[in-house]
Parts: C-alpha cells; sequence; structure tokens
C-alpha cells in the first residue's frame, strides 16, 4: 500500500514544490498543525511557502488519503468474492484517480437484480462469451442448445436475447470504451434544455434557457449552476448530449469483427448480435451512466468555481478597513416602525437605545433631530453609522441635514447578514433583554468598527457576496469558508481580553469549545495579564498554546511581547537582541534605530532560521500591526435615491458588493445593486473580475441601461 512519503513525492511533483517542503507539510499537518501556524511559524520548514500552497497540500493529501482508502476497500471487496487477482490487484494501486479505481470494480461491484444477472441464472454467460469472442458463425445452433424450460428459456430467441443481455453488460463495464466515450461528452457534449410545458410564467427568470444548447466544455460555471437550479425548480428539462451514432460506430469498432464474416447481415451473425448488444448497452446503461458522470464532473467543477468567487469575496468583506475603537451611534431604517437608534462604545458595548421617526407616515423630523443631537453630544459620539436597507438613504439625508456643534462622520454601513444575525442564538445570548431590533443596529454599528469581528458572528452563506452558494456543495462551500475565516482572523489577530467566542473560535489550535473555556476564564480571573496564563485555561495545552499564542494579543500586559505576533517560542531570540544592545525589550520595540542595528544572521538558530529572524525584526517595527487598509469615507451622489431617478449616460459614485465570475454588483445607493458585466470592467480583456475591483471598493459608473419592470441595471466602468 502507498504510504505518507509516497504521498509528498507525488504532491510535490503535482504542485511543483519542493519534494522536503512538502514532507515537512504533511508531517506538520499530521501532528496537528493549521495552516495559519505553518505558513506563519515554521518558515524553515516549508521553504516560505504560503497559506494557498500549505492549503493546496492540504487538500491534495486529503483526496489522495480518501483514494488510498477507497483503494483497499474495493480490493478487500474483490477478495471476499474470491476474484482478486495480482494483476488486478496492482491496476487498483496503480489507478490514479477515483474514477480508475471505480471502472476496476465496476465488473466486480455488487449489483442489483439486472437483465444480465437473471441471464446468468439462467446459464446463459457461456452462449454470451461464444458469441462476443465471434469465432462462430450461425450461433442459433448453438444457442438451441440452451433452450431449456425449467430454466425459463423458452426459445432460441429467448436464448440469444439473454446473451446480449450479458455482452451489454460486459460492453458497459469495458474501461475503454467508457474512457473514449467520456472523451467524446468533454469535446463534443452539448448542454441542452427546455421548458417544460406550463412553466412558461412560473420560471420566466430562466427565459434565455427555454430553449437553450452550448458546448458543455464551453459553458461557464456560473450557467451551467443556474441550469441546473433551474432543473431543480422544475422549471426546465436538462440533458447533456453526444452524437448517438458516432458513439455507438466507437463502440462498434472496439467490439464488433465485421471483418471476419460475409453473412453480418444474417440475423444470427455473431457479429450482427454483438452490434445488437453495442447498441442497447449504450442507449440502456452507457449513455445514462456517463452522462451522469460528465453531469457530475462539470456540477463539482461550477461548485469549485463558485466557491472560490465566494471564499474571495468573504475574505475582502472581512479585510475591510476599521473605523476602530470609536464612539459610534448606529441606526437600524425603517418606515412604520421608525429608526432604531444604539450608542456604542468605543469598545463596542451596549450604552444606550430608542427609536426615533424622521420618516412618513408619523414624519417627527424635529422630534428626531432633538433627540439624535442629544445622544451625541452626551456620548461625545464620533461617528454615525446608518444601515443602508430600507429608508437607508432616506436616514442619511436626514442625519447630514442635522447641524451638529462638530465633525460628525455619517457612514452607510451594508445590512447584508444583521438580521440574521439580530435573531441567532449568539445575538439572543449576548443581547438577551433586547429584541431584534436592537440587537441588529448595534451589529450595524460594530461592522464598521470592526468588520471582521462582528461579521465571524454570522454564517458566511448569509452575508450575500456568494454566487448560487445554496446551490453547491454544502459540505465543501463550510470547509473552504471556515478556512477563509480562520486565515482572515490570524492574519489580523485576536485582542485575548476583549474578543468574542465566536472570534477566538477561529483562532489557530482553539475552536469553539477552547473558546468557550477562555472565556470563562476571562470572566472568572478579571483577564489575562500573559499569554503564559493561557496554560491555566481548562484543556488548553501544550500543543493548541503552540498553534495559538502568536495570533493571540494583550495590550497592556506584562510582557510588552505579548502584543506583537512574535511567538512565545522566541521570546529568548528578542531578549538576546535587547541584551546585545544593552536596552530592555520594551525599549527596543518600535524603535527603528536600534533594530536597524540588528544583524539577523547573528541571532539564527537550529530551529529558527533567518525568514524567522527577519519576521521577528519586522514585527519589532509595528508590533501587533494591522494588514487591513485605513478606513476611507463615501458618499452617493445626493440626487439620487431609487431606480426611477437613473438615466442612462449618468456617471455616478457606487461601491462594489459583490463579485461573480461574470461581472461585479455595484451599490449605487438606489436599493438595488447595478451589475457591470466583466466586459463592460475594463478596455482590455480580463478572465477575472477580481483583475480590477476589490470587495467594498469605491468606484465611478455609468448607467448603460436601466429595466424599471425587472429591476435590473446595467453599468459600465469604462468612462
Amino acid at each position: 500500500m502507498q504510504n505518507t512519503p509516497d504521498f509528498a513525492l507525488q504532491i510535490a511533483k503535482e504542485l511543483q514544490l519542493d519534494t522536503h517542503h512538502v514532507a515537512n507539510v504533511v508531517k506538520l499537518l499530521g501532528e496537528g498543525a493549521t495552516i495559519p501556524f505553518i505558513a506563519r511559524y515554521r518558515k524553515e520548514m516549508t521553504g516560505t511557502m504560503n497559506e494557498e500552497n500549505v492549503a493546496a497540500v492540504q487538500k491534495r493529501l486529503e483526496q489522495l488519503t480518501e483514494l488510498q482508502k477507497r483503494k483497499e476497500s474495493v480490493i478487500e471487496s474483490i477478495r471476499e468474492q474470491e476474484k482478486l487477482t495480482p494483476e488486478l490487484e496492482q491496476k487498483i494501486l496503480d489507478a490514479a484517480t477515483m474514477q480508475e479505481v471505480e471502472d476496476l470494480y465496476l465488473p466486480y461491484k455488487p449489483k442489483r437484480r439486472t437483465r444480465a444477472a437473471i441471464a446468468r441464472e439462467k446459464g446463459l454467460e457461456p452462449l454470451a462469451a461464444q458469441i462476443m469472442a465471434q469465432n462462430v458463425d450461425l450461433v442459433d445452433r448453438i444457442a438451441g442448445r440452451y433452450v431449456n424450460a425449467s430454466k425459463g428459456v423458452n426459445s432460441i430467441e429467448e436464448a440469444l436475447q439473454g446473451a446480449k443481455d450479458i455482452m451489454a453488460e460486459w460492453i458497459s463495464e469495458n474501461i475503454n470504451g467508457r474512457n473514449r466515450i467520456r472523451k467524446i461528452f468533454h469535446t463534443k457534449g452539448e448542454i441542452s434544455s427546455s421548458v417544460i410545458k406550463g412553466k412558461e410564467e412560473e420560471g420566466k427568470t430562466y427565459q434565455q434557457y427555454f430553449d437553450f444548447q452550448e458546448p458543455i466544455s464551453k459553458a461557464p460555471s456560473h450557467r451551467i449552476l443556474a441550469l441546473f437550479r433551474a432543473e431543480e425548480e422544475g422549471i426546465i428539462r436538462l440533458k447533456i448530449k453526444v452524437d448517438d451514432e458516432a458513439v455507438v460506430n466507437m463502440l462498434e469498432g472496439i467490439f464488433v469483427k465485421k471483418n471476419n464474416f460475409n453473412n453480418i447481415n444474417n440475423n444470427y451473425s455473431a457479429a450482427k448480435l454483438v452490434g445488437e448488444a453495442v447498441a442497447d448497452s449504450w442507449k440502456r446503461l452507457l449513455e445514462p451512466s456517463i452522462e451522469t458522470e460528465i453531469r457530475n464532473y462539470y456540477k463539482e467543477k461550477a461548485d469549485e468555481t463558485a466557491i472560490q468567487v465566494f471564499a474571495e469575496n468573504l475574505k475582502q468583506l472581512l479585510l475591510a478597513a476599521p473605523m476602530g475603537q470609536k464612539r459610534v451611534l448606529a441606526i437600524d431604517p425603517g418606515f412604520r416602525t421608525g429608526c432604531k437608534v444604539v450608542v456604542l462604545s468605543e469598545t463596542g458595548a451596549l450604552l444606550h437605545n430608542e427609536t426615533i421617526y424622521p420618516h412618513p407616515p408619523k414624519s417627527d423630523v424635529t422630534g428626531s433631530i432633538r433627540k439624535v443631537k442629544s445622544l451625541v453630544d452626551a456620548y461625545k459620539i464620533q461617528v454615525i453609522a446608518i444601515g443602508n436597507g430600507t429608508a437607508g438613504r432616506e436616514t442619511e439625508d436626514f442625519i447630514r441635514y442635522i447641524k451638529f456643534d462638530r465633525d460628525i462622520t455619517a457612514v452607510m454601513v451594508s445590512e447584508s447578514g444583521a438580521s440574521v444575525y439580530s435573531a441567532s442564538k449568539i445575538a439572543r445570548d449576548e443581547f438577551p433583554d433586547y429584541d431584534i431590533t436592537v440587537r441588529g443596529a448595534v451589529s450595524i454599528g460594530r461592522r464598521l468598527m470592526d468588520p471582521l469581528a462582528e461579521l465571524v458572528k454570522i454564517d458566511p452563506k448569509s452575508i450575500g457576496v456568494g454566487q448560487y452558494q445554496h446551490d453547491v456543495d454544502q459540505k465543501k462551500l463550510g470547509e473552504s469558508l471556515d478556512q477563509t475565516v480562520m486565515s482572515c482572523v490570524n492574519a489580523v489577530g485576536v485582542e485575548l481580553n476583549t474578543a468574542s467566542q465566536q472570534l477566538l473560535s477561529y483562532v489557530s489550535g482553539v475552536g469553539p469549545s477552547l473558546a468557550s473555556n477562555i472565556i470563562n476564564y476571562r470572566e472568572e480571573n478579571g483577564g489575562f495579564k500573559s499569554r503564559k496564563q493561557l496554560h491555566e485555561v481548562p484543556r488548553l495545552g501544550d500543543k493548541a498554546f503552540e498553534q495559538c499564542a502568536g495570533f493571540l494579543r494583550i495590550h497592556d500586559g506584562d510582557n510588552p511581547l505579548d502584543q506583537s505576533a512574535v511567538h512565545p517560542e522566541s521570546y529568548h531570540i528578542v531578549e538576546k537582541m535587547a541584551k546585545r544592545l544593552n536596552v530592555n525589550v520594551s525599549e527596543l520595540i518600535g524603535n527603528k534605530e536600534l533594530i536597524a542595528k540588528i544583524d539577523p544572521k547573528e541571532f539564527t538558530e537550529d530551529h529558527f532560521g533567518l525568514e524567522t529572524v527577519n519576521d521577528i525584526l519586522k514585527e519589532l517595527e509595528k508590533p501587533g500591526r494591522d494588514p487591513r487598509k485605513s478606513f476611507e469615507a463615501f458618499e452617493f451622489d445626493k440626487d439620487i435615491r431609487s431606480i426611477e431617478d437613473l438615466k442612462s449616460g449618468m456617471t455616478l459614485n457606487g461601491i462594489v458588493t459583490n463579485i461573480t465570475a461574470f461581472g461585479a454588483f455595484v451599490d449605487i445607493g438606489v436599493h438595488q445593486d447595478g451589475l457591470v458585466h466583466i466586459s463592460q470592467m475594463a478596455d482590455h480583456y480580463i478572465k477575472d473580475p477580481n483583475e480590477v475591483v476589490h470587495l467594498n471598493q469605491k468606484v465611478r459608473v455609468k448607467v448603460l441601461q436601466v429595466d424599471e419592470n425587472r429591476k435590473r441595471i446595467s453599468l459600465t466602468m469604462k468612462l
């Protein structure tokens, strides 16, 4: 059986990475190390692999491990049937893909009672073998020997039909034939759809697919997912087709020995009977089987693309620029029910809440202004966050109308997922005495202060930055998004004494259970004074400490290095540096002149090479540095509030809200995002919208077309 070192060699070759470094990654993963930890703190072992490379190694390792397990299972199953030969076992072991393994297993796979199985029960397999060999002609004479009423074979025709059923199954299990059919599907297959009669009105969203056809190999991922969704909703019939005649001719070329016989057209010619078995095998067995394979193949590819798009969007959203610790007045806008207003401290604590009614039907503008000004003065508010949903633009206009005594920044904030959070158990546990409107307003304010810290509380699928996220493989989507969140959380770092349980749970090596234990310890002991105290948290052992300590920050703690990304295992290196310069560690931190005097080569050790030492020096210059960009305020065009205000040719301010494989959606302040198709994003050809824009990017766009009835807005970035 193949083992881990073999996997490392294979993975290194496939990914074009150094074998030694891949073997180290495999070893670290086997020891329970996380991707962020390996990429950040084991650079000498990995040759400075980034997280993407480490993740690729992990993914391929999991695939190969799963393949190996399947090989072992198949070999054991065939062995139990007493049909395993050394040659077959070696073929299975040498198989490079799961498909190869399944093809080899197909003849031995336990089946339901097929037509071929029934024919075998009637003793017709020897007849099928004789016909398949095509060494005899006029096989009706031979077939006559198998007529046996007691076995259910009442005529020559029944005997021959049973033999053809067996041959059809053999043909369907032939690896060469199956591979050639797969190639035909990939190169010449057409995906086509037609509307189900009576579903025209219900499925008008999918109107473009009512009579549709294109090569399956050229269909983009979003179209494949749309077609499958329309089929799932019962709107269209979907088929992946190839030329039947071409496939049958190809199969006949493999199985029918036409040149051996002059009387091939004779009804009882062996070649003719094999040809009939070929046609039957194609329509009854091979076509549905291979079409299902092809559907699954392209669905899986489309899923991968959609998941990559979602993960990239989520990463950009989570790493959006934070406003930082400010005193915030957050507003969840509304018309009839009013605008819920909350006041948050610099740390996001809820200090006050109430409701104002500046809009119809109450239109209490004067009273609402008085309340807002009173709160701004009483709590020394620095920023006002306004949800961008219903009544968002109207509330923004109302706030900007108020004349404050000092400069107050007003910012529109995406509400995507806020309602999901406000109704969640997390929100109920955090604010048991408040209703969902208060919780929603708090979420809006907090996500302005620190998007990452707040958005980790929401199921990523509810944030609204995906492409067909409910249609893709949910397990793979969940794994990818969790990995993305973990990557972002650990890239930024987490303040140990203020982080929520949800944020802590994404820290390398922590997880939900230890996060809960950390919170409990914090509440019982009044916070952490040093990273060393993590050892006192129940069930947080040495391995978990190794994985998490470098990503957790403690400001104003006992050890100044605890606020940095320097791992505790490297503290002694910093202490040596400080000693060499005759200063203490706190004097060294942030002192560029002193740090510039350090020669990193003098501080390398067996387990900590030049890469690690250089990382330490960078971290000492700016301890606990935040990789996110600085916050920039944004305003929509004041005269544009609804889709009715739009006219072709207008140039407007916008903000990118979602990126898909076919373009980007841009919020221009009319409660309906416009689409910038990929062809309208640049003057030159681009393959990926992420080449041009990123989530939350401020852009200028021009209106191309407005369809008020369908609420569709077409935009261009070609100004």
